[in-house]
């Protein structure tokens, strides 16, 4: 009789790696290091302005690049490792984010400025498509929470490193914050793509068969897309990412428009990443107990709030700052809210690969905060950007709701799909 193999983590990849707080903690730890690549982009801006003469829209085109990489390339990514798993990938995402960051402080023509960052990028979606399934995989009871706790590592991860990365710009310029935060970062990478997995019997060939044949298995990918709830869901994302993206890009140079100094930048950046990190975990906790979608509307709404009065109030050193904490404190939720929410009614079979499909609309936030409002800004002004921006973030709300009282996609089963195949079986009886 041929021995059943245990499917105890504890037992399988013993008790330190078998862990589920250990791979959870593991997983932030890999955000953490490519929360940099995104969140203290603006603190490089300046520089390489400076020392190229390029235009802001032409700079900001390289962050347009690294959210394209990062989000448009997560599907296939997700899929690969819905198919083996995270340690191969995240070795993968290792050197793509070390080299690609690193090499940013090399680079002497605008093209190289878009390959690498763009390659940083395709690198970072690895590790937040892998981190994010590591999470609902481990702790399906607390989705909302663990989707947090990860999202929260990339949010709130570069917030210890603002302030070091300022002092490297001051102190010895661009070049040597590229090479030397690069370098860590991809190490470190390296280092966490040893201890990942996912549970026992998660991965591999003869998971992704066991899946076929689950009737009670998610939806796949095909499967979501082919539900109007779906697409309500992505628009939602884009209005949200919208909003927060061009905060991030934008920050350093609305500031220097409206004479916020420079340390006053410093220190509003630093406190918003922390804001960020814990309005993810704080809200993502809140939605495992008053639900996903009542959670979105109070958040985006007030999410949308805060941006609207950032160029009307947010004029002082003071209100500059309070404001971005509380932008950041409500933007940040998203990516807590939208995995847990594609998990509620998708499943978690394809966990990766499916949060892949929708985290591909941040793609367009990265143009419209980046570039677009780069360039719009010289023609339609910060009020402007930012009321739209604003109004993005109810619309998302409102979409919250309505998507409340649609009722969650049902997964056709495989009979229901091929009734010819269930008469086979009847008459093979």
């Amino acid at each position: 009789m041929e021995q059943v193999k245990s499917l105890d983590p504890k037992v399988v990849y013993g008790p330190i790696i078998g862990n589920r707080w250990i791979q959870l903690a593991s997983a932030v730890l890999g955000m953490i290091m490519i929360a940099n690549c995104q969140y203290a982009w603006t603190l490089f801006v300046p520089a390489l302005q400076g020392a190229f003469g390029w235009s802001l829209g032409a700079v900001q085109l390289g962050f347009t690049m690294f959210i394209a990489f990062e989000t448009y390339t997560m599907p296939v990514e997700g899929y690969l490792l819905d198919r083996f798993g995270p340690r191969m990938l995240f070795t993968a995402a290792g050197f793509m984010v070390g080299i690609g960051w690193t090499a940013l402080g090399f680079i002497t023509s605008l093209p190289g400025l878009y390959f690498f960052y763009g390659l940083a990028g395709a690198g970072a979606g690895i590790i937040y498509s892998g981190s994010i399934a590591v999470a609902i995989r481990w702790f399906s009871d607390r989705r909302g929470l663990a989707s947090g706790i990860i999202a929260a590592g990339f949010g709130a991860g570069s917030a210890p490193f603002i302030p070091f990365i300022g002092w490297l710009l001051s102190a010895y310029g661009y070049e040597q914050a590229f090479l030397v935060t690069g370098i860590m970062q991809g190490v470190i990478i390296l280092g966490v793509a040893q201890i990942l997995k996912y549970p026992p019997g998660d991965t591999g060939a003869h998971a992704v068969a066991a899946a076929k044949a689950d009737p009670n298995r998610g939806f796949s990918p095909l499967e979501m897309l082919k539900t109007p709830q779906f697409y309500l869901i992505y628009m939602m994302f884009i209005c949200m990412v919208t909003s927060g993206l061009l905060i991030t890009a934008q920050t350093k140079p609305f500031a220097k428009d409206i004479g916020i100094a420079a340390y006053v930048v410093i220190i509003a950046v630093t406190v918003d990443r922390v804001s960020n990190g814990l309005g993810r975990i704080v809200v993502g906790g809140i939605s495992d107990k008053l639900g996903r979608e009542n959670t979105m509307f109070v958040d985006f709404v007030l999410c949308g709030i805060f941006t609207a009065l950032m160029p009307i109030v947010g004029t002082t050193s003071v209100t500059f700052i309070a404001l971005l904490f509380l932008m950041m404190l409500t933007w940040g939720p998203l990516f807590s809210l939208f995995p847990s929410l594609t998990a509620d009614r998708y499943g978690t079979t394809y966990a990766a690969t499916n949060y892949g499909i929708v985290y591909t609309a941040k793609g367009f936030g990265g143009i419209f905060g980046g570039v677009v409002a780069g360039y719009l800004v010289t023609t339609a002004g910060w009020t402007a950007i930012f009321m739209t921006a604003g109004f993005t973030c109810v619309l998302a709300g409102l979409g919250a709701l309505i998507l409340k009282r649609i009722p969650k996609p049902v997964r056709k089963s495989f009979t229901d799909e091929c009734p010819v195949c269930e008469l086979g079986d009847q008459k093979s009886k």
